[in-house]
């Protein structure tokens, strides 16, 4: 158990957009001493998920990204979840995400760039706290979170939020549900709070519904755009 911990907390090391890591780096980032890091490492380059560079540094191997891979398979990102939110995006102007919880935070499994010149830029896969931003209030809200503004985001379908987890950023966000109204995460649209004041994302929530309503049926594979919507019959 110890091990696989420790192995998981080394493949976990690396943040976005780092190509590798010394030894020491990973060592210190995970508390482990650098004989141990080095022998993990080591174990994990048997199985493909770590390379060891040239320089003594390591990086991650393509059994990690062959693992990410078949996580977002498990969503219909590429079939489903990316189409929807690039006609999203176009729609709105903003940019637009797929949340996911995982534990106890959500976690951005799909993002699609606005064509805005200011845009807002979250990163996927980072884990983010559920109680902050509109699209985890969403999940937490239709999870059965109980209190008067989860009731209310129950009530309304939809939540917006501006600078409650990043200052500058406004998000407004709705539930993605799956077979038997499993939910399965939310779909949002982000973007400067300088642009997307309060009465702006209360104009794009419709839009953002819809698109969330209609990713829904298309992860439950439901053929039918007749069925009634969540938005005021839900109850946890």
């Amino acid at each position: 158990m110890v091990a696989v911990t420790r192995a998981m907390a080394l493949l976990g090391a690396f943040a976005l957009g780092e190509s590798q890591l010394s030894l020491a780096e990973l060592s210190r980032r995970c508390g482990l001493h650098k004989t141990t890091a080095l022998r993990i490492a080591r174990t994990l380059a048997m199985a493909g998920y770590m390379v060891p560079c040239d320089d003594g540094g390591w990086r991650l191997g393509p059994a990690a990204g062959w693992l990410g891979a078949r996580y977002q398979s498990g969503f219909d990102v590429q079939d489903v979840v990316e189409p929807m939110l690039r006609k999203l995006s176009k729609t709105t102007r903003e940019s637009a995400a797929f949340y996911v919880r995982e534990g106890d935070f959500r976690t951005c499994l799909m993002r699609v760039e606005g064509v805005q010149p200011l845009r807002h830029h979250a990163r996927m896969g980072e884990a983010l706290p559920l109680d902050k931003g509109s699209p985890g209030r969403v999940i937490l809200a239709f999870s059965g979170q109980r209190g008067a503004v989860y009731e209310r985001i129950r009530q309304r379908g939809y939540c917006l939020s501006i600078g409650e987890r990043e200052k500058g950023v406004a998000t407004v966000s709705a539930p993605v549900f799956g077979t038997h109204w499993k939910l399965l995460g939310s779909v949002c649209i982000s973007g400067p709070a300088a642009r997307l004041t309060e009465a702006v994302l209360e104009a794009h929530a419709k839009t953002v519904i819809d698109a969330a309503n209609a990713l829904s049926y298309a992860l439950a594979g439901s053929v039918s755009a007749q069925t009634p919507t969540v938005v005021s019959t839900w109850h946890p």
